[in-house]
């Protein structure tokens, strides 16, 4: 990842703390698992609505949101890496029991997030059913689904 990469998504984490922590998150180590996932809900929800038609597509945005959600899905292994947790967190404590598993389904995230084609809409859809399909792989194992 270049240096501008890195920059976009340590800006992304940053700013992501106030947009998306949860109201009431007081364990600094799970806050900071919140600020990352958030990082990532952001950017998959920009490329989701442009390749589903909500937004225009741009290919720099669509190349900065990727790097930014590939950036940030590099990151899961280390935050969640404590056994710590919150009374909002949703992380199911299968997490560290299967550690590695999960390690694996984050890193596919990471490689998921790393071959989105963003040059046109239609490489963009289509790279996005990987997105898509690493979050559910890991979320149906290892998140407190909640309404």
């Amino acid at each position: 990842m270049n240096f501008s990469s890195k920059i976009i998504a340590a800006g992304l984490i940053c700013a992501a703390g106030v947009a998306f922590a949860k109201e009431g998150v007081q364990n600094p180590v799970v806050k900071t698992r919140m600020d990352t996932m958030g990082v990532i809900r952001a950017n998959t929800g920009i490329l989701g609505d442009m390749a589903g038609g909500k937004a225009a597509f741009d290919a720099d945005k669509a190349a900065e949101a990727a790097a930014a959600l590939a950036a940030a899905a590099n990151t899961i292994p280390q935050v969640f890496e404590a056994n710590e947790t919150d009374p909002v967190s949703e992380a199911k404590p299968e997490i560290w029991a299967n550690f590695d598993d999960f390690s694996t389904k984050a890193d596919a995230l990471y490689k998921a997030a790393q071959a989105v084609d963003t040059s046109s809409l239609d490489t963009l859809k289509a790279g996005m059913g990987g997105v898509g399909g690493a979050c559910k792989e890991c979320h149906t194992t290892y998140r407190i689904q909640t309404n």
